[in-house]
């Protein structure tokens, strides 16, 4: 039995440190390519450039429904985590795996606005470990409602909609903290894929 155990150990280590091997090269492409891109502009002056947009909102003028439906659709675990799920990031590469594509990101709330302040939408793994290292930054300089509230207000809703008060606007003659709760989970709908799926399209 203790042959079996120290074999299974020699295994395991083994196994991590072969992946810690093979993955050294992307994580440091991708500490790369996030130096660059807070060397160009850095975190705190791409947040003021949301914050400057005259169609700003702040959070506690969103409506309820629409903030809870975001965080119950993209990220059930925002108030928890570091800025990544660990959780999320498994059960994704096990997706990926079975269907032998990127076909599920495991991105948090905190690294989709880490994507959209810096980078395009190439699914490639640099830009993946590019995004986390934005992340960890925004969730040691930020608090949880300000990335909540930054984010909503810098993603996009198809129809040329950037942020939920230029979307609540387009689709439906209301501000923000007027939506109902049907035209909150249409909006929520629309984020997963906006030039598909929008409430004009729905």
């Amino acid at each position: 039995m203790d042959r079996v155990f120290r074999a299974a150990t020699f295994l395991l280590i083994g196994s991590i440190m072969a992946a810690l091997v093979i993955c050294a090269p992307t994580v440091y492409r991708g500490w790369q390519m996030y130096e660059t891109a807070v060397e160009t502009a850095l975190v705190s002056v791409k947040v003021e450039e949301i914050r400057s947009s005259q169609d700003y909102v702040k959070l506690d003028d969103i409506s309820d429904d629409f903030r809870n439906g975001v965080i119950a659709s993209e990220d059930k675990r925002f108030r928890f985590h570091f800025g990544v799920d660990p959780l999320a990031v498994l059960r994704a590469v096990k997706n990926d795996i079975l269907a032998g594509d990127f076909v599920e990101g495991g991105s948090t709330i905190t690294q989709q606005l880490a994507k959209n302040m810096y980078f395009d939408f190439d699914k490639v793994f640099e830009r993946k470990v590019a995004e986390v290292f934005v992340a960890l930054q925004l969730e040691r300089d930020y608090t949880k409602d300000e990335i909540l509230e930054l984010y909503l207000n810098c993603i996009y809703f198809g129809e040329d909609c950037y942020g939920i008060k230029e979307a609540s606007a387009h689709y439906y003659g209301v501000s923000p903290e007027d939506l109902s709760e049907q035209q909150s989970d249409s909006l929520v709908y629309t984020i997963k894929c906006p030039n598909l799926f929008n409430p004009n399209e729905i």
